[in-house]
């Protein structure tokens, strides 16, 4: 049995795996967001509350997903379930209903800026692909990339926000 390791590394430890939880799920979050608002937009116009609700209500039954695939897949087989380890899996998922606000505070915001649905809807991808964006960027920054490899990152996921852009675009809506 190896020896306790001191407070400081655990809290080190455990302030590293929250900060790769974070940008990971933040990222997926993001993209998760503007998908569901591209999806959303295909269906016609309807009440922003509902697209709020449907972007937030996404983002909580896939943060359960991830939570339930690393509990009972990856975690079942290696140590059994306590409420600890049940705690942190949650807290480390959580960053794709965080991802999935300010998206949807784009939308609740709209009409305050004078936007009609077709506006909002727009705006609230923009707000997902830039922070989908700066997710990727916060992500290697932390880990201490080198700049060409921020831009990299940044650029993939810069890619992968438009990709969800033109296939609105392709939707016609």
């Amino acid at each position: 049995m190896s020896p306790a390791r001191p407070p400081a590394r655990r809290a080190a430890g455990r302030a590293a795996r929250r900060a790769h939880g974070d940008y990971t799920g933040g990222v997926y979050g993001s993209l998760l967001a503007a998908s569901v608002v591209v999806g959303a937009g295909t269906l016609g116009d309807f009440p922003r509350v509902e697209l709020v609700l449907l972007l937030l209500v996404t983002g909580v039954v896939f943060w359960i997903a991830h939570v339930h695939a690393q509990l009972f897949g990856a975690r079942l087989a290696r140590r059994p379930l306590d409420r600890r380890t049940v705690l942190h899996v949650c807290r480390d998922e959580w960053p794709i209903v965080k991802a999935a606000v300010p998206p949807a505070a784009a939308v609740a915001v709209s009409p305050l800026l004078g936007l009609d649905v077709r506006g909002a809807l727009w705006l609230a991808v923009s707000v997902a692909v830039a922070g989908q964006v700066g997710w990727s960027v916060a992500a290697a920054r932390h880990a201490g990339a080198s700049w060409r490899l921020v831009t990299a990152t940044a650029s993939v996921n810069l890619l992968l926000g438009l990709l969800i852009v033109a296939f609105k675009i392709v939707l016609k809506y």
